[in-house]
């Protein structure tokens, strides 16, 4: 087990949110699959459990989304497993599950390995148990190929050896404003780039953006960001599209992630004591990384349709339609 659920442990007066997630991308890009099992809880409140799914086509006019909501009953953490929501899991190499809504019905059942060890983004393990940050992310198969099927509707389509990747976050509140990035499938090259920043609130102050993340290539791995490198943490963000430099011991990578906004799905993520962020997220975006490392030439990394950029904000007017669906 690379991982294991928090929210059995959370007492019955504190707030707690938690997310698997599992985002696989066609081979050579232009098609996505982005799932979620998660849990929200109110503090003195039963927690509820939710399926959320995306599918991405560059060909589609827009993604297909769907989400359904289970009683703290539908919820547990399997022995052997990650989480079961309804009928729906996640374990160790397989994940399964559908969502029946009006007007779509999606089942996936999939199979995956993973390609690199655990990528913990908080840099120490007193952090995952420390009050802060609030919220603790991690990828428990940063570099991961999927296999099976996925049915939306009428429409079943197979995934075989899919680039991809499976992650969990949890914690008591999202951060003020956030990024997700990841990546697999570059041309030419082997390896991945997965990255979480954020700002974090304090009182009435907004830290500026703190980056975690890493780059493996050529078979080395390379840790990046940090709170002592925060001032050369560089971030330039937009709904649609984000620049940025992040660095390391003897490495620097600067990046740029973009895609149209048709391509974008737009949820509310509520936090648990508190107020809603828009959250906005396409899986088949581009990806351009340039790596520099200390006695080694520039190496260019491209990753056409089939990158991750996750911008998570208080403002609404980013331009992105967002589903119909409540959180929490």
């Amino acid at each position: 087990m690379r991982t294991e659920a928090r929210f059995p442990s959370v007492g019955s007066g504190a707030g707690h949110y938690e997310s698997f997630y599992v985002k696989a991308t066609r081979p050579g890009g232009g098609r996505a699959v982005w799932l979620r099992y998660t849990i929200h809880k109110r503090p003195g409140a039963a927690l509820t459990g939710s399926l959320w799914f995306t599918m991405f086509d560059g060909d589609a006019p827009a993604p297909i989304a769907a989400k359904a909501t289970f009683p703290h009953e539908a919820v547990e953490a399997p022995p052997g497993g990650y989480i079961r929501v309804g009928e729906a899991s996640l374990a160790p190499g397989a994940a399964r599950g559908a969502i029946v809504v009006p007007d779509v019905v999606v089942r996936w059942e999939l199979t995956y390995a993973g390609r690199a060890e655990v990528f913990r983004h908080l840099p120490y393990d007193f952090l995952y148990r420390a009050p802060l940050p609030r919220t603790k992310l991690l990828s428990p198969y940063p570099d991961a190929r999927l296999s099976g099927s996925v049915t939306v509707n009428d429409d079943t389509f197979v995934l075989d050896e899919w680039p991809g990747m499976i992650g969990h976050n949890w914690g008591t509140e999202h951060a003020e404003r956030w990024i997700w990035l990841h990546a697999n499938d570059f041309r030419g090259a082997d390896g991945y780039f997965d990255a979480g920043l954020g700002r974090i609130k304090l009182g009435p102050l907004t830290t500026p953006w703190i980056g975690n993340a890493m780059v493996r290539l050529d078979g080395v791995s390379h840790r990046l960001g940090g709170l002592e490198r925060i001032r050369s943490t560089v971030v330039k963000e937009s709904s649609t599209a984000c620049k940025f430099e992040l660095r390391g011991v003897d490495v620097r990578v600067r990046g740029r992630v973009s895609a149209e906004a048709r391509n974008f799905v737009g949820w509310v993520y509520a936090d648990p004591v508190g107020p809603e962020h828009n959250t906005v997220n396409c899986s088949i975006a581009d990806l351009e990384l340039t790596v520099e490392r200390k006695g080694e030439p520039p190496r260019t990394l491209a990753c056409r349709g089939a990158a991750a950029y996750e911008l998570g904000m208080r403002e609404t007017d980013h331009g992105i339609a967002l589903q119909p669906f409540p959180d929490g």
